[in-house]
């Protein structure tokens, strides 16, 4: 769990950890829990992933996926995206399809993997 500390008061805010494969579930279905989650976000909780699972997210798109645009633009709104590399001193690794169908797998078959911290 995250504290901030603003004046005297201190907050706790509860970190949601958005995998590639969450990600991927926004932008290509109509879950509805995920969908609130992102659009109405709450306050108390701050959601956060990196870049690499925005690449695999994005990488794992095929030309069958529809998504409204807007649906991108609003999870770059709310969500924090830090860096892999920063975070691990190492490069991204390259998406492999083994990984694309495993993503699309969970993603598709609606099971919500989260890290609530």
């Amino acid at each position: 769990m995250k504290i901030e500390i603003r004046g005297e008061r201190s907050l706790a805010k509860q970190q949601f950890i958005l995998k590639a494969e969450n990600i991927l579930r926004y932008l290509v279905t109509d879950d509805e829990e995920l969908n609130r989650l992102i659009i109405f976000k709450p306050s108390h909780i701050e959601l956060i992933t990196d870049d690499l699972s925005l690449y695999e997210a994005l990488g794992s798109l095929q030309e069958c996926d529809t998504f409204p645009k807007n649906r991108l633009t609003k999870l770059l709104e709310v969500v924090h995206v830090s860096s892999f590399r920063e975070r691990t001193k190492k490069e991204k690794p390259i998406l492999i399809e083994e990984r694309v169908e495993a993503l699309r797998k969970i993603a598709l078959q609606g099971k919500l993997s989260n890290q609530p911290q």
